[in-house]
């Protein structure tokens, strides 16, 4: 792969990873317009280890607390603020998990068009904007419980159809819920802890079982440069999202349904 290649993709992983806009978009719309050659499963690996890194760094105090007090709940020791969000974590995965291991070959092949990534681009943009809107942004991740926990689980397991957006997907089902802009943000944010750890081992799975050459040097870059813009978009979406609110990505995307629409029609 080209430098240049490796660092734009490698940033679109990192930002579009936990932006409300859809990774799986990006790096499926990006390489298409360019003309750019498939990045292969490996780099997808790599670059999935580097997002995975920088939100387990960023929320490591917090992931010592919910691991210590869940380890403490099993043990009859009682459900603490922090062991209720560990299993609101464990449980809220298990529908993607299912949708997943149901449907991931009928996504990847039917699904991964430029016109289905502007259908839901636009449409769940709306649906964000609305309940950004209607939302009554009262709680916070520490007062999640069962019912919202299967709300944002489903609606997690919906965003595996491109252009829906995982994170856009769980903060709208947290905001309909009634959880403030930030909860819903970090709920969503410790939510992909575990979904992007089962993402890359599937896809290393897979990479096990190819005889595809791997080239180390995009892998290691890949990984680095998605580290650093993942940390950095979480500790700064965090800091102006109560600020900003959601408006500039329901445009975004809005935008960005036009334009492929205009292109691919």
């Amino acid at each position: 792969m080209d430098l240049l290649h490796i660092i734009v993709l490698a940033l679109l992983q990192g930002l579009t990873e936990f932006l409300p806009i859809s990774s799986s978009a990006h790096l499926i719309l990006v390489p298409q317009l360019l003309g750019w050659p498939d990045q292969g499963l490996a780099f997808d690996v790599a670059v999935h280890v580097g997002t995975l890194a920088a939100v387990v760094f960023y929320f490591r105090a917090e992931l010592r607390r919910m691991l210590g007090d869940w380890l403490a709940s099993l043990a009859g020791r009682g459900l603490t603020a922090e062991a209720r969000l560990a299993w609101a974590v464990g449980f809220g995965t298990i529908p993607v998990g299912l949708a997943g291991l149901l449907f991931k070959d009928f996504i990847e092949t039917a699904l991964r068009s430029p016109l289905v990534i502007a259908a839901t681009t636009i449409g769940f943009g709306l649906l964000l904007g609305w309940s950004d809107r209607i939302g009554r942004r009262a709680r916070d991740e520490h007062a999640i419980g069962w019912r919202d926990v299967l709300v944002i689980g489903v609606a997690q397991a919906l965003a595996l159809i491109p252009g829906t957006s995982r994170s856009g997907a769980t903060m709208t089902a947290g905001l309909l819920m009634g959880l403030t802009r930030e909860a819903a943000a970090r709920f969503s944010f410790l939510l992909s802890i575990p979904v992007i750890l089962l993402a890359g081992l599937l896809e290393a799975r897979e990479l096990v079982g190819s005889a595809a050459p791997v080239d180390w040097r995009a892998l290691i870059i890949g990984a680095g440069v998605s580290a650093v813009s993942a940390y950095l978009c979480i500790h700064f979406f965090l800091k102006l999202l109560a600020r900003i609110g959601f408006m500039p990505f329901v445009i975004y995307r809005l935008l960005l349904g036009a334009v492929l629409l205009v292109i691919f029609l």
